[in-house]
């Protein structure tokens, strides 16, 4: 009987490298070589696709790894399917035109990026810095689910999940500022996925 052919490092490399890719998905554990090695060689060629790594390798160390070795996201298995089509949008949505957009427009909401201002038809609404970045990231990826690992990675910048009920407490405040007194919440909660901001 044949031994069913594995993907390898090396076979990776040769396909990653062939082709051009909207984001490229790299399993750390791959045979004779380390998944990060297809990664460190593409960055050392100036390719600058998005690179998401699987992996079961979940500790703070593993992820860092990485990170620092060219990753631009990192998922621990097991994962939720939906969790990582979320991810490999958003970094699709990176590496567009449209991530170097200033302003975003959501149901009556506006969000300045330069300015740092935000209206809600017409009435200004103050936020403090971390809740201007929360949901600068939401309306980034209006009418997607943002799941709380994804906010714990790009608004708090933590790499794992610290238990904490941080991004509860800045969703009731930020749901109190741009949804009260308004018929239509954008803000939603999708149990059990995440949030998403849409009109």
């Amino acid at each position: 009987m044949t031994p069913s052919r594995q993907p390898t490092a090396k076979t990776g490399y040769a396909m990653a490298s062939s082709m051009d890719y909207d984001v490229l998905i790299v399993d750390r554990m791959l045979p004779r070589r380390d998944g990060l090695s297809i990664i460190e060689s593409l960055r050392a060629e100036d390719d600058k696709t998005p690179v998401l790594i699987l992996s079961a390798l979940g500790e703070v160390d593993d992820r860092v790894t990485g990170l620092r070795a060219g990753g631009d996201d990192y998922l621990v298995k097991p994962y939720a399917f939906t969790e990582l089509l979320a991810r490999i949008e958003v970094l699709a949505r990176r590496s567009s035109p449209a991530e170097a957009a200033t302003s975003f427009e959501v149901g009556g909401l506006s969000l300045d990026r330069l300015s740092r201002k935000v209206e809600r038809d017409g009435e200004t609404i103050l936020l403090q810095p971390r809740e201007f970045r929360l949901l600068e990231y939401l309306m980034k990826n209006a009418g997607k689910v943002v799941t709380r690992t994804m906010l714990l990675e790009n608004v708090w910048d933590y790499h794992f999940d610290p238990q904490t009920n941080v991004i509860d407490v800045h969703m009731s405040r930020l749901r109190g500022k741009i949804d009260k007194g308004y018929a239509n919440p954008l803000l939603q909660t999708i149990r059990g996925a995440g949030y998403m901001i849409r009109e």
